[in-house]
Formats: structure tokens, C-alpha cells, sequence
């Protein structure tokens, strides 16, 4: 193995897969180590959410996950400061060896985590957060937006909007910020991406996003092969957060105001890559954005990874196929900076490297 900065300068020249045709990249192989945590999701967090689905009221206690995930260990020589947003907390995320843009480096991920927008937080993602900055080898600012109930999503939309501008006040580039997250933090990647190009604030490098919500409305889901075959969500919690979310915004007063990712102009987007387990509920959401993206003229690499559960490259310390896919993502981030400073002036995106050490083979979208 060699050092850190050795695993850096060869990816240099990497931009995953990124593809102008309908396809997926199909990652084959499931260890043992997946296959048992899907069996455990599919007989405890899945059951979990039936339950709650089935509440004749809105139930929604206290976000304990977050609070019982600051004794989590992080990556050895992880470091992390406090930010504060104008509206929420948040803090930048620096691996060990990454130096912010104080130290010298000009690129930055922007990072919003997952929980449909009810729970998790800065605690339950540092891991993984930390994670990727020592595989892209820059540091990331982790955003706390405001959730559900208190706030609507067009607020947890409004924290990245500052988040992302206050990376500019920083010194830096728009076009040197990759937008990221997972889950719900998947449709917040997308859906900040569109409103700083709306705000007039530049370009993001590009966006990825880990097993993305990118619609609300359940109804593609409820019709899609994998309706029923989620390991962690019942196609029930997804209809049910579409009702809560419709509720908090009427009772905010927000009347068909809201845009999901997949139905956004996206001509304008930048490159993005998608990541998502091959019997997640949410696949019809990435089959769909990867369909649209492409349409659009936006080169967009969509990864499907052989029986994996919703985001699991959160299980990164256990599962290798989560460190595998995190090492993609950092191919992909360091391939888009890479192909900036060769062509800066162009949009276009250059043909890859294959990934040798997994099996991949190319299904339709």
C-alpha cells in the first residue's frame, strides 16, 4: 500500500464513469458482511418504520441517534471546528494530512446528511464524512440544516444555500466546491446545486449523491420492481413521509411551491454521480434523475451496487464494499478537479479509468 498522498496523485486523472448514454454501471458482489447487515435492517429498522407508519398521529420523538452517536469513534487524526451558519450549526471536517484553504488547498466538499429530514445529524455522519475527505483529500463542511418538524425542507434548502456561501467567503470557488450527501442529503445536494446557479453564484464543481430521495411524491416508487424488496424501508414510510412533508409545508404556508430534484432544470447542472443499492426502494428515484440527466446533456455516472442497503458506505469500518464505493467517490471528486485545471474552459468531461478490482457489467436505465 502506498501513502496517502501516493493513493491521491494516482486518482488524479480519475472522473469515475461519467457517461452521456441511458446505462448503469452495475457493481457486482455482496460479502457476508452486507448480506448480514441487510438481514439485520430488514428484521429490525425495517419492522421500526412499518410500526410507525401504522400511528393513527404524527409521531416524532426525540432524535436520540444523534445524541447517542457523539461517542462514535471517527478516522485516526480526523479533525473538526465549528462553524455557525446564520440559521444552524455545522462544522468542517478535515482527515488526516487535509488541509483546508488556509493551508493551501483550494477545493472543498459540501457535504448534508441523511434522516428524511427528521433525524440524524453532525454526530451520526462524522464517520462517514471523515471518510471521504481522506479519500478525495479535501476538507468538508458538514452542514446541521434545520429539519422536519420544526422547519419545512424549503428551509433545510435555505441552510445549504448559506452554507455554500459562506464557503465562497471563505476564498472559495464555486467552481471548486463538490456538493454532496446522502439519502435525504441526496435531494439537498441537487436541490442547493440548482439554487446557487438560480442565485447567480457559479457552477459547483459537481454533485453526488448517496442513495438519493430525490422525490417526494411515492408514486414512482410504488410502481417500481423494488417496491417491496427494500431491506430497509417499507414502500408505507415512504408514503407517510409524503404526507408529513406535504403537511408541514401547508401548515407554513407553502402552496406548490416546492420543486423535487427530478423534476428541476437540469441543462445547466453540473457532472454527477449516484450511488444506490441494487433493491433499494429509492432506485426508481436514481434510474429516473440518471434518465433526465442525461436528456439534459449532463454527464452523470450511475452506480448500482449488488444487493447493498441504503447507504452503506455509512458501514464503511465493516462492509468493503462501502469502502470500495467511498474510494469511488473520491475518484470521482479528484477526477473533476483534475479535469478543471487541464481544460477550464470547457464543460466537457474525459474518458475514465476502469476500476480493475471489482467486477462491474452495464445495465439499463
Amino acid at each position: 500500500m502506498g501513502s496517502t498522498t501516493d493513493r491521491r496523485s494516482a486518482r488524479a486523472g480519475a472522473v469515475g464513469h461519467l457517461s452521456l448514454a441511458a446505462e448503469a454501471r452495475f457493481v457486482e458482489g455482496a460479502s457476508l458482511q452486507s448480506q448480514v447487515l441487510g438481514l439485520g435492517l430488514r428484521h429490525t429498522v425495517r419492522p421500526l418504520l412499518d410500526l410507525w407508519t401504522r400511528l393513527p398521529f404524527d409521531l416524532f420523538p426525540p432524535n436520540l441517534l444523534e445524541h447517542a452517536a457523539r461517542l462514535l469513534p471517527v478516522q485516526e487524526g480526523t479533525s473538526w471546528r465549528t462553524v455557525d451558519l446564520a440559521r444552524c450549526g455545522s462544522e468542517l471536517v478535515l482527515a488526516q494530512d487535509v488541509r483546508d484553504i488556509h493551508g493551501g488547498n483550494p477545493k472543498v466538499i459540501l457535504y448534508f446528511h441523511g434522516g428524511a429530514f427528521l433525524t440524524c445529524g453532525l454526530n451520526t455522519h462524522r464517520r462517514l464524512v471523515s471518510r471521504i475527505s481522506d479519500a478525495s483529500g479535501q476538507p468538508v463542511l458538514n452542514v446541521g440544516y434545520r429539519q422536519m418538524p420544526y422547519e419545512p425542507i424549503a428551509e433545510s434548502v435555505a441552510d445549504g444555500v448559506d452554507a455554500f456561501r459562506w464557503l465562497l467567503d471563505q476564498g472559495y470557488r464555486a467552481e471548486d466546491v463538490t456538493i454532496t450527501g446522502d439519502s435525504a442529503g441526496g435531494y439537498l445536494a441537487f436541490s442547493v446545486a440548482r439554487a446557487v446557479l438560480d442565485a447567480g453564484l457559479g457552477r459547483p464543481a459537481g454533485v453526488v449523491a448517496i442513495s438519493p430521495l430525490l422525490d417526494v411524491d411515492a408514486t414512482r416508487k410504488r410502481q417500481h420492481r423494488n417496491a417491496d424488496r427494500c431491506q430497509t424501508f417499507p414502500l408505507r414510510a415512504l408514503e407517510k413521509f409524503t404526507e408529513v412533508s406535504l403537511r408541514m409545508d401547508t401548515r407554513r404556508g407553502i402552496h406548490g411551491q416546492r420543486t423535487c430534484p427530478v423534476d428541476m432544470p437540469l441543462e445547466d447542472m453540473p457532472p454527477a454521480l449516484i450511488q444506490i443499492g441494487s433493491r433499494e426502494i429509492l432506485l426508481a428515484d436514481a434510474e429516473h434523475m440518471a434518465a433526465r440527466l442525461v436528456q439534459a446533456g449532463v454527464p452523470v455516472d450511475l452506480q448500482v451496487w449488488d444487493r447493498q442497503v441504503h447507504v452503506f458506505q455509512a458501514a464503511a469500518s465493516w462492509v468493503p464494499e462501502a469502502r470500495a464505493a467511498i474510494e469511488e467517490i473520491g475518484d470521482f471528486v479528484t477526477g473533476l478537479s483534475a479535469q478543471q485545471a487541464q481544460a477550464p474552459e470547457q464543460d466537457t468531461v474525459a474518458a475514465p479509468r476502469r476500476r480493475s478490482s471489482r467486477r462491474t457489467g452495464v445495465a439499463a436505465v
